[in-house]
């Protein structure tokens, strides 16, 4: 059984939809205080909230056994994300439950300010009856900038192109045929800025689009143009959107969501022909729903099958396929874990070779194994994929990943290079039958050697009577051997061995390993652990 903390409001369908599965049990105790929900929080799986509820501080720290936070909604302001990232916990949001209903009310503003509506509601309610104060502009034929091309964007935009508006859309991370595919001209953010009569704002908020609308770019919006933002709070200045407005640069603005939430006594208040609402971007029946069924659902398929869906802190990848690279998924953590103990010094570099069919590989989950082998020994929060390239960037390791479908030797070979301050040390392996992982080359060495149970390996002068020797120490102590290959490489005078023996060595049976004349290395490592 897996215990889900609903701390939050959630719409009666998303309960319903969490009682469907046997494996849970659902805690659904919404609304209390910091203090109250330690208690719950420490018991659960899973904890899912929509806004109120802060994921961070002190709550977090008491989810001792959370292992996934389930935002309903798309926004994860209220999730610390770098402590839930650092310890392994999946951070699931459901960025397309309310995107019509976010999308609708860009819209909805848009006329709003087109035929200045509030205003004129107030004026009829106050008796007069003043039509000339209120003289509109029309949207068909205007120009309106996105910035921020996702799912919501895209359905303003085709909502705009159904009322004849031209659409142009900036975001960087979208390319030119996706754009096109939306009837949408791409435009960069200056020249957006300086055609549209409307620019509405769908990008998330992070360090780099934090005041993305600063003075300067307000100041280079084209005259007389109207300003929305549905999106989060934030990404405008709000005192430069303030004195552009007021100048009459610009026509007006509204907004649905504000630097500070609730904002208090605002000076944007001021002014009538700037509009607001209280963060309704996801406030119908319908989105209500369809966030809390999705949510229920995701938070479901990750606790009961493992599947990952709509992560924020994780790419998302069926669990069919982790299946399928399940064994070199242990194959890349076991060159880790023996990168870790053959480097000497602290690991400055990773790089991650995929080469042959290993190239088909997801290179992330693969390079999240290696790190993970290489630190888990040494740390003691459980390291996984969604902490593992955190954790490493935290400890100074760079990390690189390249591919190559050509392969020399064998049909896949996975290739680990870790460079320290003394030296880089470079190892291989593959799959024998597709399952079975092995080691084939220790820097210029080439071996064939199982990665499995507890292994002692040496490096050693090339030359008669140091096997012998080896086989000797342990067989005095008591150590069964069940295997050994040994590797050599040419033009050298070393020679390296990987023995499988029956029992984790003590130190003074490695010492006596070391001590014989012909050793220069020896160490142990255990993959059965």
């Amino acid at each position: 059984m897996f215990k889900v903390f609903v701390a939050d409001k959630l719409a009666p369908e998303g309960i319903a939809a969490l009682k469907t599965y046997p494996q849970l049990e659902i805690d659904f105790t919404p609304g209390l205080d910091v203090d109250a929900a330690l208690a719950h929080a420490a018991e659960a799986d899973a904890i899912i909230v929509r806004s109120e509820t802060k994921i961070k501080g002190k709550l977090l720290e008491a989810a001792g056994k959370l292992r996934v936070v389930g935002r309903a909604g798309i926004g994860v302001d209220n999730i610390d994300l770098v402590a839930t990232t650092e310890r392994g916990i999946v951070v699931l949001n459901t960025p397309d439950a309310n995107a019509t209903t976010t999308a609708e009310l860009a819209i909805a503003h848009l006329f709003s300010l087109s035929r200045q509506l509030p205003e004129a509601d107030a004026s009829v309610r106050g008796g007069e009856w003043a039509r000339s104060r209120f003289m509109g502009s029309e949207v068909t034929g205007k120009v309106l900038g996105i910035i921020g091309f996702g799912t919501i964007g895209r359905l303003v935009a085709e909502r705009a192109r159904g009322l004849k508006m031209e659409v142009l859309g900036f975001d960087p991370f979208v390319t030119p045929e996706t754009f096109a595919q939306h009837g949408v001209e791409p435009a960069e953010l200056a020249a957006l800025l300086a055609r549209a009569d409307y620019v509405t704002l769908h990008c998330p908020m992070t360090d780099d689009t934090r005041n993305l609308l600063n003075a300067e770019r307000l100041a280079s919006m084209k005259k007389g143009a109207r300003l929305i933002n549905c999106a989060r709070g934030g990404l405008i200045d709000e005192d430069a959107l303030l004195a552009q407005v007021q100048s009459g640069h610009l026509a007006g603005a509204a907004l649905d969501v504000f630097a500070q939430e609730p904002p208090g006594a605002s000076p944007l208040f001021a002014d009538k022909r700037i509009h607001f609402t209280p963060h309704l971007g996801a406030s119908t029946q319908e989105a209500q729903t369809a966030v809390g069924v999705e949510i229920a659902h995701q938070i479901a398929a990750f606790l009961i099958q493992g599947e990952v869906r709509n992560a924020v802190n994780l790419k998302s990848i069926a669990p069919e396929r982790l299946n399928q690279m399940a064994p070199s998924l242990r194959l890349a953590r076991n060159i880790g874990k023996l990168l870790a103990m053959m480097s000497e010094g602290a690991l400055l570099e990773v790089e991650l070779g995929l080469y042959g069919q290993a190239a088909e590989l997801e290179a992330q989950p693969m390079m999240c194994e290696v790190v993970a082998g290489l630190m888990q020994d040494h740390l003691d929060t459980p390291i996984n994929r969604v902490n593992a390239l955190p954790l490493a960037r935290r400890q100074g390791i760079k990390v690189s990943e390249v591919k190559s479908s050509e392969s020399k030797d064998y049909l896949a070979v996975v290739r680990v290079r870790g460079r320290t301050a003394q030296g880089t040390v470079c190892l291989e392996g593959t799959l024998f039958d597709g399952r079975h992982p092995r080691l084939v080359r220790v820097n210029d060495y080439e071996i064939e050697a199982e990665l499995s149970g507890q292994l002692v390996m040496t490096r050693h002068a090339d030359k008669p009577g140091v096997i012998g020797a080896l086989g000797e120490i342990l067989g005095r102590e008591g150590i069964n051997i069940s295997r050994m290959q040994v590797g050599a490489a040419e033009g050298k005078d070393r020679a390296i061995a990987v023995i499988g023996v029956s029992s984790v060595l003590r130190d003074s049976t490695l010492a006596a390993l070391g001590a014989i004349d012909a050793v220069d290395k020896v160490l142990q490592v255990n993959f059965a652990s």
